[in-house]
């Protein structure tokens, strides 16, 4: 086979922290290789070494393509050699169409003049490749969060790419559209396009990849075909130890009701006379986990956030403890004992400017203040007490959020609500983009909440998460609950089920 990509004696630095030693890897043209490991384990920055994002220069070693050495003063150096990559976070230019967005920076012309005739087949043929079915005249606007994926690898596919890379491209996704974009991978493959694959989700990657490459503080310490490893056995590579349990469920006594929302309505916010939430009633009690499933687009989020006062609701009644509380913001939420970890955590749940300490307390700023003055050494004490808790890995307090790797972010996000007084915790994908040592740890923080009496709400995309966490577990599929299952009930037939509403189709 031929090799089209080497990766020789690599090492990369921030300041005095290495990020990872002398890696040396090669990769087969078409072949599909998967880089997993825990946050800060190196992956993400390798990839962006590839892509340019870091230029030659700013660290040790060489990058050769097709047997000649590459040194990329940038990301156009890296698409010239044939390098695309399809980033964690989608850039995608939301006020122009799916074909603009295509060939944007791409644009075939004869003597400055474009044949936007042209753009608009050529851009259909890239469609058809993704299995995209929109109209390429349509604004990118209008398109999910999945179409927008797709629609990302159709833009890199017009630069008829040798190596694609992509960066936690199912974090975003549903499993049902996760699994889509795994199967148009696969086709990819067969068009001779070699593709690094980095993703926390390890079923996907064992799904998926030809070749598995496991990182761990910095080192490659495992390289190996997918026939001759097993998913305990990548758990031991990544985190060096082996994780017995993965979803440390416990039977917890569960007490009496907490959350009782009836008659949830939320209008759809882009299009008139349409709800987007419609009649959504539920409880959940003290120390009981509460599961919520569905796909993109199914109404999960806009309900929680219709409870915790970010959207306004049509109509709806919420109680807590059996007393009827009015939340028209989440100040109101707040008072009455809501908490909310939002799915997205860098636009919503932290303050990137502010230190781990600041963005710790928060939340409660009274138990922190004498006077609506901060008391910094009491904010200190309770911050650090948090800190050694949830054993969040950083140089101290002070340091500023965004330093962290996802899963201390979330911690962070976390105790900034163990710190207050709450009732109701409601956890909007606590593991998004979270690796699988951090995650077990975050399943330990819940479990421990759910023992000290909270009722917790867990929305998540992952499907083997609430089926190994929770207690019961709704189902919402087009704005509506679909279905309620106790733990021992719920299987992933009945949840798909439900969540596509196959048994309204029959």
């Amino acid at each position: 086979m031929t090799i089209v990509l080497e990766i020789k004696n690599v090492s990369k630095k921030f300041g005095p922290v290495t990020v990872f030693s002398h890696v040396n890897l090669s990769v087969e043209k078409g072949q599909i290789v998967a880089l997993v490991g825990e946050n800060g384990a190196g992956k993400s920055t390798l990839l962006n070494i590839l892509g340019g994002v870091y230029p030659a220069g700013t660290y040790e070693g060489s990058i050769w393509i097709e047997g000649e050495e590459k040194r990329f003063r940038g990301e156009k150096d890296s698409k010239r050699a044939g390098i695309e990559m399809i980033h964690q976070e989608i850039s995608i230019h939301l006020d122009l169409s799916v074909a603009e967005n295509i060939f944007l920076g791409n644009l075939s012309n004869r003597k400055g003049f474009v044949s936007w005739k042209q753009v608009y087949l050529d851009a259909q043929n890239y469609l058809d490749i993704v299995k995209l079915n929109v109209d390429p005249h349509e604004t990118a606007r209008n398109l999910s969060t999945s179409q927008h994926q797709l629609l990302s690898i159709a833009k890199a596919l017009a630069s008829h790419p040798k190596i694609l890379l992509f960066d936690e491209p199912t974090s975003a996704l549903t499993e049902a559209d996760a699994a889509n974009l795994l199967e148009i991978i696969k086709g990819l493959q067969k068009r001779q396009i070699t593709c690094l694959y980095i993703s926390h989700r390890l079923e996907e990657v064992i799904h998926l990849a030809d070749r598995i490459i496991v990182l761990r503080d910095g080192m490659l310490i495992s390289d190996k075909p997918k026939n001759e490893i097993t998913i305990n056995q990548v758990i031991r590579d990544m985190v060096g130890r082996a994780l017995d349990e993965m979803y440390p469920k416990q039977q917890i006594t569960v007490g009496d009701e907490v959350l009782r929302v009836e008659g949830i309505t939320v209008a759809h916010p882009y299009i008139a006379g349409k709800n987007i939430v419609e009649d959504i009633s539920f409880s959940v009690s003290a120390g009981e986990i509460l599961g919520v499933s569905g796909l993109v687009g199914s109404g999960r989020t806009e309900t929680m956030d219709a409870i915790f006062g970010c959207s306004k609701r049509k109509s709806g009644k919420i109680y807590i403890q059996g007393a009827e509380v009015h939340i028209v913001r989440p100040s109101d939420a707040m008072k009455a004992g809501i908490g909310l970890v939002t799915e997205d955590r860098k636009r919503s749940g932290i303050i990137p400017t502010m230190s781990l300490r600041e963005n710790m307390t928060i939340a409660d700023l009274q138990a922190v203040s004498r006077m609506g003055l901060i008391q910094k050494n009491q904010e200190r004490q309770l911050s650090q007490t948090y800190y050694d808790k949830l054993q969040i890995r950083a140089t101290g307090i002070e340091d500023n959020i965004l330093h962290l790797s996802g899963g201390n972010q979330q911690k962070v996000v976390l105790s900034k609500w163990l710190l207050k007084d709450i009732k109701v915790l409601i956890l909007d994908e606590p593991t998004r983009g979270v690796d699988v040592g951090a995650k077990v740890e975050i399943y330990n923080v819940i479990t421990d909440l759910a023992r000290r009496g909270l009722a917790i709400v867990m929305v998540s995309s992952e499907l083997t998460e609430l089926m190994g966490m929770c207690d019961r577990l709704l189902v919402f599929s087009r704005g509506k609950i679909r279905g309620d299952f106790p733990r021992q009930e719920a299987t992933q037939e009945k949840v798909m089920s439900a969540a596509t509403c196959v048994d309204d189709l029959m």
